[in-house]
């Protein structure tokens, strides 16, 4: 499970297995639902639940946690049993095992034989479901649920005379309107599951734990003996369809439909209920006729639509031929389940519109993401979305309208009421397009009228085009003008593998280097002597030697002071993003005109290769789940600097190797975000950092580069990568005649204690460790003191702040600078830097960890 959450980001069209399986069990009548697994799945299910349906969900977790991956569940899962029969005595309780209880293969089925044995009369029906997170979509899951509820339910094969009706995942409001027609069809019928009243159900005075609507058992043991099964899903196989199950177990005959939508998926429902002994109503024949009318009417609209439709597959299926039906374009059909169906169904649709649109190309696409689908998005041209409100990242970067009618809806109110199913949700549906593109055409083509006719479009102020002209690295060549780099920015909040800060250093040339660390006031002053010998001098700029927002405050009072002194003088900053967002408007105010942001790439993956780590809002965090968020905030960053008129530079440093290959679409993305110019330039090697061995590129391999990278944007190609206490122009740096030479300074050793297993890896959560591991170093010599005994902050059972434990942890860490662990909650952090001690969660090699703390350290300190 914890795998597909953090996948979430990359591939949100996907949605665990859990998900569908307990939205399947809320269907059956005093069920409750036990998730054999963590806490965290319950948690994330029942949010997403209850923010698309507004209805409270209770689910109950096991809370396995490392020890119970490896050694077991049982015990908690037994305990989990008697517990909800207790509190909410249900007539029947599902357990799904997630993914920790499936990697370890827990034998669910004989743990809830055991418990029957050890609680006889319990007289409570216990449902067991694999619905591991990474087996499926949550699709797979709801599918999987109610097979399991069809398997293990004693059923009674006497002929009843009804039909049964299995639905996909349907809206509440979708289900009632199929109870209402099947009942006006003269339908005798078990629907399962059935979700009207428990996931949109009425005020009460007293709220009730346990929802009584839904399919009872007592109906469900019928099915057995029905007469006829519709199965609405042209997806399942022998493997997974319940109606199939029920044909093979007990010979009900069946027949799979498609979701009754538009024209021809509800003409199959309607001749089906005739064949099956039920009436067709006049209202029926009515609405029918309604929706006719109403394509006609729309036709011309809709013409105009080129969409894509994403979810689960019946979803995209039915869609996809409502669109067909109404003269949209569908030129993107995509599902995060693994559905190589989806093509053999509707590569017939997509061909009829060949012959009208023979250069148009579509695709459909099983086992996607999102990232794919706005690939295909921005090349189809694609002007319509139809699908979840996970789609809306993508509607709100292209200017996409997107209409949602899928789950989950978690931007708007009313996910539990979406109509589309029926002649009226098909209507519904349909205008809802129509409205889109109206909207568009009526928006655009005004929009165009007035800025052509009517609104005189200001130029860009003149100051800025001169102060571009004149600034060394936003003109055209390396000018005469010069520039001051005042390092008052000695931290950083992310850790790029090809950097290594000194603040020392007199010898070296390239970013992140600096003689020595200046408070504002002593900037100032060197601003001014500066300025009286050099009448040249246009440009401040502050570049570190760490990020120049990571120290807003020094940052901010530099600025000030100098405008003070200087009104006419250029601001510029250098960043790598990750607070840009924050702090745009303050740059604003400040007078800050020219910004350059360091982006190395545009695809979290890449970047999961460059950046080591990033700290934001006081949490470290890693590989892509790092990448991703300094990249969102890079992008908004620079679309913000735009929005601004602040002139955005994008640098981005060629790995060879790592991101050589993936430097176009960072230059891509910059220009489509409004950076004015892009600066491609090799890394420097430096020794001791992570990329110390990486060979550098070539110059003419960098001049490959950005020409064809200069058919996106403008390209700089007269780069210094000058230090951050460079002075003069960018020919003639004289920064080293102002480096003072510093005093020999010593590195004292500090201590850390480490939370690991085996004193390899940081890989232990605070709360578990028994015992710390004490290591030495002053930045670059580290070695192991000892290992002290503690009393667990967490015991498995509860995590306290009790003192006789606090005493415990505290006293065996007292002399420590840091604690290093894999993870720390919020109220430990707390004590521990009351007592002066702080808290880093990584996770790396113990010696690494110790040593980059202690370097960070000894530069907070002005000692490197």
């Amino acid at each position: 499970m914890s795998a597909n959450l953090v996948n979430l980001n990359v591939n949100p069209c996907k949605m665990c297995m859990p998900m569908g399986a307990v939205s399947a069990l809320c269907g059956i009548k005093s069920c409750m639902s036990i998730l054999h697994g963590s806490q965290g799945c319950a948690t994330y299910i029942r949010r997403h639940m209850a923010t698309h349906y507004n209805e409270p969900v209770d689910i109950a977790s096991s809370s396995l946690t490392e020890e119970g991956t490896v050694f077991g569940g049982e015990a908690n899962l037994l305990k989990g049993l008697r517990n909800l029969i207790d509190l909410y005595a249900p007539e029947a309780i599902g357990v799904c095992t997630t993914c920790l209880a499936e990697t370890i293969g827990e034998d669910v089925g004989a743990i809830v034989k055991k418990f029957y044995e050890q609680n006889p009369g319990t007289g409570v029906k216990i449902i067991h479901v694999a619905a591991p997170g990474y087996g499926g979509t949550q699709n797979e899951g709801w599918f999987a649920a109610i097979r399991a509820v069809l398997e293990q339910t004693e059923q009674s094969t006497a002929p009843n005379g009804k039909i049964n009706v299995i639905t996909p995942m349907i809206s509440p409001a979708d289900t009632r309107w199929l109870k209402d027609l099947l009942t006006r069809a003269g339908m005798d019928f078990i629907l399962l599951p059935d979700l009207s009243d428990n996931l949109d159900g009425v005020t009460e005075k007293r709220y009730n734990r346990l929802k009584t609507g839904g399919t009872s058992l007592s109906d469900i043991v019928k099915m057995a003996g029905a007469r006829l099964t519709v199965e609405f899903s042209e997806f399942t196989d022998e493997k997974t369809s319940p109606a199939a199950y029920l044909y093979e177990t007990y010979r009900v005959p069946y027949v799979k439909l498609p979701l009754p939508v538009g024209v021809r998926g509800m003409d199959q429902l309607l001749t089906t209920l005739e064949d099956a002994g039920g009436a067709v109503t006049v209202d029926m024949i009515k609405a029918r006729g309604r929706y006719l009318d109403a394509m006609v009417d729309s036709h011309k609209y809709c013409a105009k639509a080129r969409a894509a439709v994403f979810g689960e597959p019946d979803f995209v299926t039915a869609v996809i031929r409502l669109c067909c039906e109404n003269g949209i374009l569908p030129l993107l059909a995509a599902t995060g389940s693994v559905s190589p169906r989806l093509k053999e169904l509707l590569n017939a649709e997509f061909e009829d519109y060949k012959d009208f649109y023979p250069a148009e190309e579509m695709a459909i696409l099983d086992d996607s993401d999102f990232d794919e689908i706005e690939r295909y998005c921005r090349q189809f041209g694609v002007n319509l979305l139809i699908g979840s409100s996970d789609g809306r990242r993508i509607a709100h970067k292209l200017d996409i309208p997107l209409i949602r009618c899928a789950f989950p809806i978690h931007d708007y109110v009313g996910g539990q009421r979406v109509r589309m199913l029926g002649f009226e949700g098909s209507l519904n549906l349909l205008d809802q397009a129509a409205n889109c593109m109206l909207e568009k055409t009526e928006t655009g083509f005004r929009g165009v009228l007035y800025d052509r006719f009517f609104k005189t479009r200001p130029a860009p102020p003149a100051d800025i085009h001169a102060k571009t002209a004149s600034h060394p690295c936003f003109g055209e060549h390396a000018c005469k003008n010069a520039r001051v780099h005042l390092p008052v920015a000695p931290k950083c909040n992310i850790q790029c593998n090809y950097c290594l800060r000194n603040f020392d250093c007199m010898n070296e040339s390239r970013p992140g280097v600096a003689s020595k660390i200046l408070t504002p006031a002593e900037a100032l002053e060197r601003y001014m002597k500066l300025k009286e010998s050099m009448p040249n001098l246009t440009v401040v700029g502050i570049a570190g030697p760490g990020d120049a927002l990571a120290n807003f405050e020094e940052t901010r009072e530099t600025l000030r002071l100098i405008r003070e002194y200087d009104a006419d003088i250029t601001f510029c900053i250098a960043t790598n993003g990750l607070m840009l967002p924050m702090y745009v408007p303050e740059l604003k105010k400040l007078g800050v005109s020219h910004v350059t942001v360091t982006v190395n790439a545009v695809d979290p993956s890449v970047g999961a290769k460059i950046y080591q780590h990033i700290n934001y809002m006081g949490k470290m965090y890693t590989g892509t789940e790092g990448a991703s968020i300094l990249l969102a905030n890079q992008l908004a960053g620079i679309k913000m600097l735009a929005d601004a008129d602040i002139m955005c530079k994008v640098n981005c440093v060629a790995l060879k190797g790592i991101n050589d290959r993936h430097i176009f679409e960072v230059t891509k993305q910059a220009a489509a975000l409004g950076a004015f110019m892009t600066n491609i330039m090799p890394h420097i090697p430096v020794r001791g950092s992570s990329f110390e061995a990486l060979d550098r590129m070539t110059n003419m391999e960098i001049k490959a580069i950005r020409e064809v990278c200069g058919i996106n944007i403008k390209q700089m190609a007269h780069c210094r990568q000058c230090r951050s206490d460079a002075a003069g122009t960018l020919d003639e740096d004289i920064s080293i005649h102002l480096r003072e030479k510093p005093a020999p300074k010593t590195r004292p050793y500090k201590r850390f204690a480490v939370a690991t297993k085996s004193g390899a890896i940081v890989d232990i959560h605070f709360g578990h460790a028994k015992e710390f591991y004490i290591f030495e170093s002053d930045g670059e010599d580290t070695r192991f003191v000892e290992t002290r005994k503690v009393s667990r902050y967490c015991n498995g059972l509860e995590c306290g702040d009790k003192e006789d434990r606090w005493e415990s942890v505290i006293g065996a860490v007292a002399d420590c600078e840091a604690v290093l662990a894999l993870r720390i909650g919020l109220v430990p952090e707390k004590r521990l830097k009351e007592n002066g001690i702080d808290a880093i969660a990584t996770y790396e090699r113990v010696e690494t960890a110790v040593t980059l703390a202690a370097r960070e350290r000894s530069v907070m300190n002005g000692i490197a």
